[in-house]
């Protein structure tokens, strides 16, 4: 049987501003973003460097998650990003 994956993920732009998201395609879903073609808030405050990812097993593990990191406070998504990306680079290069 094949598993199908999804992945919760956190977007930056260059003034500081985070986005989190979830997709069953993480490239196809970045690129898009990247593209200027993500959501309303995300193509207005161009939201494009990824900064963090999760895979999760299954859809409602994935929307449990981005509820529960959408409710984060700013400071507790940014000490999550540092945990896997401390230098907060473009892990855009780790999936393409």
């Amino acid at each position: 049987m094949n598993r199908q994956a999804y992945y919760v993920y956190i977007l930056g732009n260059r003034f500081g501003v985070l986005y989190t998201g979830v997709t069953n395609d993480l490239r196809r879903r970045v690129w898009e973003h990247r593209q200027g073609q993500g959501g309303a808030f995300s193509r207005r405050y161009e939201t494009r460097r990824l900064l963090y990812f999760e895979e999760c097993p299954d859809i409602l593990s994935a929307l449990e998650r981005e509820k529960q990191i959408k409710g984060y406070s700013r400071r507790k998504k940014l000490k999550l990003i540092r945990s896997t990306n401390p230098t907060f680079r473009d892990l855009w290069s780790d999936i393409a």
